[in-house]
């Protein structure tokens, strides 16, 4: 594997302009004044209870994120770069959902195949030909960024059903001023705070026709067992806006209305975080208790907006995923600005069979994966594992996609041995309304905690860190 890409020090030891700064309050500050501040970073993550459950973890249900001090620092003109390349791959990607369930000029057009489409899990028939306001599909993106050298940033994922992870940047740069004032008083960092009124901007601009001036956004959360529930309550809170479950809703005459002391108030849109299979037992699965039933037909009716759109998870499938540089070509006409990693289909015999012959070297990814579950890292597997996996993947060559193994660009962490570099991804989130598209400078830096590891995800043990853009 390549060595990875520095972010703080260029080889024969000169160090980055953006972290100058840094490098210089590091040598003032003793290690156990870093070290204690740390740990008063952890008492109040603790004390403010951001915690996320952990599936299938028998020790605890409720986990910590370990939050590094150490900031990860972007310089203006690089963060320019990757926004322009952001609001690039948004608009694609909402164009791209409009024509599957519309059009569908590029299966037409033979960029994407059929297959793809219709026999995917995630494709929902029930949003053929429905309209959506202003043609917005996805206002809430997580686009997952990688960086192998000092130009390129890579996408490593779309996330456009229900992207997750925004409390933890707000909450860590609350944590980082309150804790390191003396260092943000040397730096020019751009504002994250803003992210919840651009979110209730965004919302309210997709609200229905029907709505009134002043339209009414509530967040549903699946419930106080879901993992991600501080985050719904979090934003619920910081928006202004109520957390609802399915029971507190109830649909009369194609219009939402959810439950309040003085009566039934009509709901214009609703900030989902619950799957589609999940929203309307009356349109998917009946068993489910978690969403409102006739909330697909008051949707169809146009008396409601749904944000994420349903049907979006057909953006978040990694096969689809490797069609992004076409997408991006067909609908815009424009070279990307952000590459992918390059990606082997291994429904595709030929790639298949390179696969099959290379996968100690290479990372396999279920095309419907997410949170690092059922991957296989070849270089760091088991030869077992290897095997196990080369059986998967005779059997269901069309579930996985494959990929080289990056070498993902590194920043300085915090570990029990001292300040060490620890490989980084990055997650901004993109909100797009009727009329713009906007990115709060910065997003959530994940972090492999473990020396050489190259996975981020928390649930695979995985950290955070406050992602700080220059305003130059």
């Amino acid at each position: 594997m390549a060595v990875a890409f520095d972010e703080m020090n260029i080889p024969g030891g000169d160090l980055r302009p953006a972290y100058q700064e840094l490098a210089r309050w590091l040598e003032e500050t003793p290690p156990e004044a870093l070290e204690y501040r740390r740990q008063e970073a952890e008492l109040l993550f603790r004390r403010i209870g951001i915690t996320f459950a952990v599936y299938g973890d028998s020790e605890s249900t409720e986990r910590l994120i370990p939050f590094d001090v150490i900031p990860r620092i972007m310089s203006g003109k690089e963060w320019a770069l990757l926004e322009k390349g952001l609001k690039q791959r948004v608009r694609a990607l909402n164009m791209f959902l409009r024509d599957i369930y519309h059009g569908r000029d590029i299966l037409r057009a033979e960029v994407v195949p059929d297959d793809l489409i219709f026999h995917n899990p995630v494709f929902r028939p029930e949003m053929n030909g429905q309209q959506v306001p202003h043609d917005v599909y996805v206002h809430i993106a997580g686009i997952d960024i990688v960086r192998v050298d000092a130009n390129d940033f890579i996408v490593l994922e779309d996330n456009a059903r229900t992207p997750s992870g925004v409390s933890y940047m707000l909450e860590n740069r609350e944590i980082m001023m309150r804790l390191f004032p003396d260092l943000f008083a040397r730096h020019r960092v751009a504002p994250v705070e803003r992210y919840p009124d651009e979110l209730l901007a965004a919302l309210r601009s997709v609200a229905p026709l029907s709505a009134s001036a002043e339209p009414t956004v509530a967040l549903l959360t699946p419930g106080v067992y879901n993992s991600a529930y501080y985050e719904h309550s979090f934003l619920a809170d910081k928006l202004g806006i109520e957390l609802v479950e399915g029971r507190d809703l109830i649909v009369k005459n194609n219009e939402v209305f959810m439950r309040t002391t003085e009566g039934l108030k009509r709901v214009d849109v609703i900030y989902r975080r619950v799957d589609d299979d999940f929203l309307d037992p009356l349109t998917f699965r009946p068993d489910s208790v978690l969403g409102v039933p006739g909330l697909m037909s008051a949707y169809a009716a146009g008396n409601i907006t749904l944000a994420n759109a349903v049907g979006t998870g057909i953006a978040d499938d990694k096969a689809i995923y490797s069609y992004m540089p076409d997408i991006v070509k067909f609908y815009l006409g424009e070279e990307p600005i952000l590459k992918n990693v390059p990606t082997w289909r291994c429904r595709e015999p030929k790639d298949l069979a390179y696969v099959l012959d290379n996968l100690s070297e290479l990372v396999v990814k279920e095309v419907h994966g997410s949170g690092g579950y059922g991957m296989l890292i070849g270089p760091a597997a088991t030869k077992a594992t290897i095997e196990a996996f080369r059986e998967k993947l005779k059997r269901e060559p069309e579930g996985f996609i494959a990929q080289p193994t990056l070498a993902l660009s590194t920043c300085p962490t915090c570990t029990a041995s001292g300040l060490a570099p620890r490989h980084v991804d990055l997650r901004p989130f993109v909100l797009t309304g009727s009329k713009r598209t906007t990115i709060v400078p910065g997003g959530l830096t994940r972090v492999a905690l473990k020396e050489g590891s190259l996975v981020v995800n928390s649930s695979q043990g995985g950290g955070t860190k406050d992602t700080w853009i220059l305003d130059e």
